[in-house]
């Protein structure tokens, strides 16, 4: 096959957003034996035409949660969709109540290290458009960016602006800044109004990196966190968006090894890797970088696996997603994937998912993108709150 299997497809056309609301309400014929189906399409059909959110008994929002992962096109770990677990906090509305119920996903999540998948729902607007809860931060563990007086970035640069708000809304930092710190949660209830809780030390899992070979990397000060926990997406189902609405599984490790730590835009640590391997960075075709991608990975995988945190290396991911692909067409169903998502940026023609056509479409229920966070008022400091 040449050329890029997903720039293949003819169509340019961006997936649609909006769907019919039978098309909304399409997945309750999964949750429900067909004699119980009427009289809740019903409920639920009565409920949207009169801008209410969704009445969705747990067990659909269950159900609901499943399917977006299902659906969702970016995402290589579905095989295991029907293993999500599915948290029922729509009663909390408050800055304070999603706090609390966020420590106890966080650390339902870690499972001492082996990562359970977990979605928390929190609750919707109560009219169409109306005001809502909202986690300001792109994932639950983050580490700061601070940008110093040179231009020059302490950390993450991805968490720059995040970073910039915390300390503008009163965060106090450590005393002496690193390149690992974790970032407060900002969290706002109905009210609008953002409230700082800085996380506890040890509270956040996270994994040291070694190197099984090289006795120098454990030397270069390296970590991450365990669970990717996705908070600032907008879950969709049964025609209603549920803004907070933090979900997890666990990592691949090149997430880590050949973005997060390697892009020259985050820690961009090919070139300290390079250097103390000894390679040659006169030229790219001595493939220094390369080389130094692999080893910044093996340690990912060495670390991760040393410290009993769950973690899947890329070719595996491959071989389970196009399981996963199997299984959904023997279901009848058709699978939405962005190629240049679903194949793995490390040695990407080693796995069958490079050699694959994806075409990606709109389904619901599912994970869409939420406008970054903003500009926001004074915030409330809940700074170490047990």
């Amino acid at each position: 096959m040449s050329g890029c299997p997903f720039h293949s497809i003819t169509s340019s056309t961006p997936p649609a957003t909006v769907h019919s609301v039978e098309e909304e309400l399409a997945f309750l014929n999964e949750a429900h034996p067909t004699t119980a189906l009427p009289d809740r399409l019903a409920a639920i059909r009565a409920a949207l035409a009169s801008g209410l959110p969704a009445p969705l008994s747990a067990d659909e929002l269950t159900w609901a949660g499943r399917i977006a992962w299902r659906n969702h096109s970016r995402c290589i770990g579905r095989l295991y969709w029907k293993s999500l677990q599915v948290r029922d906090h729509r009663h909390l509305d408050t800055a304070d109540a999603l706090i609390e119920s966020l420590r106890e996903h966080l650390t339902l999540a870690q499972g001492e290290g082996m990562i359970r998948s977990i979605l928390t729902v929190f609750a919707p607007a109560e009219r169409t458009g109306g005001p809502a809860p909202r986690i300001w931060n792109q994932q639950l563990c983050a580490y700061a960016g601070y940008r110093q007086r040179d231009g020059q970035i302490l950390g993450d640069p991805k968490n720059a602006a995040l970073t910039e708000l915390a300390l503008a809304l009163g965060w106090q930092p450590p005393a002496t800044p690193s390149r690992f710190d974790l970032l407060p949660w900002i969290i706002s209830g109905r009210d609008g109004r953002p409230k700082l809780f800085t996380l506890p030390a040890g509270f956040v899992r996270e994994v040291p990196l070694r190197h099984p070979a090289l006795p120098w990397f454990e030397q270069l000060g390296l970590r991450w966190y365990a669970v990717p926990a996705i908070s600032d997406m907008i879950f969709h189902a049964a025609g209603t968006d549920f803004p907070a609405a933090p979900f997890n599984g666990w990592f691949m490790g090149t997430e880590i090894g050949a973005r997060d730590l390697a892009d020259e835009t985050r820690y961009h640590q090919l070139p300290v890797i390079a250097e103390k391997l000894g390679l040659d960075r006169s030229h790219p075709s001595t493939l220094w970088k390369d080389r130094a991608l692999i080893e910044l990975n093996a340690a990912v995988l060495h670390s991760f696996e040393r410290e009993g945190v769950k973690l899947v290396d890329h070719h595996t991911a491959s071989n389970e997603f196009m399981k996963f692909c199997e299984r959904e067409q023997r279901a009848g169903r058709a699978v939405s994937a962005r190629w240049d998502w679903i194949v793995p940026p490390l040695s990407p023609a080693t796995t069958e998912v490079f050699h694959t056509p994806m075409q990606e479409f709109s389904a619901t229920p599912n994970f869409l993108a939420r406008p970054a966070a903003g500009p926001a008022p004074a915030a409330e400091h809940a700074a170490g709150r047990g």
